[in-house]
């Protein structure tokens, strides 16, 4: 029986459910990587490549999640991302070494390229300008709480069950968000007519994966530097071909033509350093608290949790304020203070009062959850009904991409950080956690710069409440 249409809220909600379950996953490991690198025998910090593996197949996948959801329907590709993605969840838990954990990772991957984009295509498909920053705001929360509640419940379940369970959450989700998959979403009609871009693909692949292996290289403790130097060399070459093939071709497999719009290239280019910056944060509080402050994984998880508080503040007062202040001034003077929040990072030490340091990573929480709603809001607000597809489609790429930038930036920092002041047996001292975060800082300043030129009537049309709204 064919399911009758959901509100685009409704959709929303089911959309943003999927989105939590594969942000939880891609940050619950973070707590448990001492527990998980004891059993696989490896140090921690190479557990960086199951966690940057996962992203990079979201990266390299998610441009093409918009030509398969027009080839066989956008329902049934959703339907079976998340099937792909609780069966290798499974997998996760049940591996045995590193290599095992890589590969079921990847394959979760595959899930997630199709699973949110697709998502977010059916959500802005099915949703009036007026009503996007409400659906906007609903998707991009779990993006916001599943990164900070993923520590704390890896990290309880690492210390008093075992890593393995902490997969296995996402089989209940999975069930769920495929009944409600089949119940809430039209069939759709399927429409291939588009080719498919097999030499845009390739091109963004082989970047994708040479600058993620690059930074992965650097990180290792046996880092082969003129190799990583390669690596980065090559991918910055075929990016740039890349972009030259988009700009030529027909039906590219990443339309670049929405970069022409300012509202939207500004969540590609100072957006992403933004992201880069926020996805650093939880993968390197967590390990400061645990290898410098001498805290077990629970009590690590529990301090990021402060995060999360911020955030959920945060959420009730994000749509008054940006109803009430621009989207330049909400981006530029938002940005400047979760900036300099991430470098306050930087001067706590385990003598730091209890009070102090959760006041910091409140206030982060609340900061991080403006901007990056605010980001995701205006993206789409002057782009096209005729341009969405495309939109969406280097929206998540660049998105997911930097999300898995963020992991690898903040662990090359650390990695130099430690060649400057190694510890004592292998062990990483509370430098060089404030040098990573003072880098990460600096990079959350630098993506502000982009955001200066925004026009202040910007976004305009999506702040004006319609007659009768609630």
């Amino acid at each position: 029986m064919t399911p009758k249409p959901a509100s685009s809220s409704i959709l929303a909600y089911l959309v943003a459910g999927a989105y939590f379950m594969e942000m939880l996953d891609g940050t619950v490991v973070v707590s448990a990587l001492p527990q998980m690198a004891a059993s696989f025998g490896v140090p921690p910090i190479d557990l960086n490549i199951g966690i940057s593996a996962y992203l990079l197949t979201l990266a390299v996948l998610i441009p093409a999640s918009g030509w398969v959801a027009d080839k066989y329907g956008p329902r049934a590709v959703f339907g079976w991302a998340i099937v792909i993605f609780t069966l290798a969840s499974i997998l996760c838990g049940l591996s045995s070494n590193l290599l095992v954990f890589t590969a079921a990772r990847i394959l979760q991957g595959v899930g997630g390229a199709l699973m949110v984009p697709v998502g977010r295509l059916i959500v802005l498909r099915n949703t009036q300008k007026q009503d996007l920053m409400r659906a906007i705001a609903t998707i991009t929360w779990p993006g916001l709480a599943a990164p900070v509640l993923g520590p704390p419940i890896g990290g309880f379940l690492a210390t008093y069950a075992s890593w393995h369970w902490i997969f296995f959450l996402n089989v209940p989700l999975g069930i769920l968000g495929f009944i409600l998959t089949l119940k809430l979403i039209p069939a759709g009609r399927p429409d291939g007519t588009k080719p498919f871009d097999w030499r845009g693909f390739v091109l963004i692949g082989v970047a994708c994966f040479g600058l993620m292996y690059g930074l992965d290289l650097i990180s290792r403790q046996d880092a082969s530097l003129p190799l990583a130097a390669i690596s980065l060399g090559v991918s910055a070459i075929v990016t740039f071909a890349a972009v030259l093939h988009a700009k030529r071709a027909e039906h590219p497999l990443v339309d670049p033509w929405a970069l022409r719009i300012r509202s939207f290239s500004i969540t590609i280019w100072g957006g992403s350093m933004f992201r880069v910056a926020i996805g650093a944060v939880p993968f390197l509080a967590p390990l400061m608290f645990q290898l410098a402050f001498g805290l077990d994984a629970y009590q690590a998880g529990l301090l990021v949790l402060w995060v999360f508080a911020g955030n959920i503040t945060m959420k009730p007062f994000t749509t008054p304020v940006l109803r009430r202040f621009s989207f330049r001034q909400v981006l530029l003077g938002n940005g400047f203070l979760n900036a300099l929040l991430i470098a306050c990072f930087a001067l706590l030490t385990p003598a730091t009062p209890f009070v102090v340091i959760c006041a910091v990573l409140f206030a982060s929480g609340l900061t991080r959850s403006m901007q990056f709603t605010a980001l995701n809001t205006i993206a789409f607000a002057e782009v096209p009904e005729s341009r969405m597809s495309g939109a969406n489609t280097l929206f998540n790429a660049a998105h997911q991409m930097s999300a898995g930038l963020g992991v690898g930036v903040g662990a090359v920092v650390l990695r130099l950080a430690e060649l400057w002041f190694p510890g004592a047996n292998g062990s990483l001292p509370l430098i060089d956690f404030k040098i990573a975060f003072g880098v990460i800082g600096l990079i959350a300043f630098i993506a502000i710069l982009d955001m200066i030129g925004l026009d202040a009537k910007a976004g305009n049309e999506l702040r004006i409440k319609r007659a009768g709204a609630k």
